[in-house]
């Protein structure tokens, strides 16, 4: 490609597709990373950390606010709606920058979920490469680890709307309720956990493994409680687990 700019999460197939692609080309990659209320602040500031570590230049861009008005009322086809603006934004940066062309980290896993964002990504000619070579999650993992990366045990993680079911409206208050939530479990050692909204009910998924611990009495009760103090009426534990793209058991 000569020059290329990497869509840079700071998850693991990001950063194992920007650090690959920096050892080939050097100076002619640049990571670009989204930085707005879809996207938890911990996780930009991952990304900022991980750059200045590998010595990769990097921009951020995103809109302030929430994409376009159809997004903000959550339809089945909202990530669509969102790469199509988001790495539209991307495109322009790298053009402006001298960036030939632009890389994203999906990877071979991600044909067996509903993914309408992958459709925009087609649509405006952003690179794969991690899914035209085949590599699925469990061997970008391995790889990572090979390669010393600290990314290669990190739990997955989505952007903030994927916790909504289709049809509830999307707000940034909402978006921030759920980052608190999903921040406390973290800080209470849950690795792999979701705050899924229905309404006022909160639903968290975490590996089954964790039930036990998450179910102890202080636990359970200082969880129902900050919860209900951020503005959820309800608060459940799912009992299949932690899935990734659970709410589109919804869909048709």
């Amino acid at each position: 490609m000569g020059s290329v700019a990497v869509a840079f999460s700071g998850g693991v197939d990001s950063a194992f597709l920007l650090k690959t692609a920096h050892g080939l080309l050097g100076d002619g990659v640049l990571a670009v990373t989204a930085s707005f209320c879809l996207v938890p602040q911990k996780e930009v500031l991952a990304a900022q950390e991980f750059c200045r570590r590998e010595g990769i230049r990097q921009v951020t861009v995103g809109p302030e606010e929430l994409p376009i008005e159809s997004f903000r009322s959550n339809p089945p086809d909202r990530c669509y709606l969102c790469k199509r603006q988001l790495f539209g934004r991307i495109i322009e940066k790298a053009s402006s920058l001298g960036f030939a062309h632009v890389a994203e980290g999906s990877n071979a896993d991600d044909v067996g979920d509903y993914r309408p964002g992958m459709a925009a990504v087609a649509e405006l000619g952003v690179f794969s490469p991690l899914l035209e070579a085949g590599l699925t999650k469990a061997e970008i993992r391995q790889l990572s680890g090979e390669a010393g990366l600290p990314t290669w045990d990190k739990p997955s993680m989505a952007c903030l709307a994927s916790r909504f079911v289709y049809g509830e409206p999307l707000t940034e208050g909402k978006l921030r309720m759920v980052e608190a939530a999903e921040d406390l479990l973290r800080g209470m050692g849950f690795r792999q956990v979701r705050v899924r909204v229905h309404g006022d009910l909160a639903r968290i998924e975490t590996d089954p493994a964790e039930f036990s611990r998450l179910l102890a009495p202080e636990t359970a009760a200082a969880v129902q409680k900050r919860l209900t103090e951020l503005g959820f009426r309800y608060v459940s534990l799912d009992l299949g687990g932690y899935k990734t793209g659970s709410m589109n058991r919804t869909l048709n």
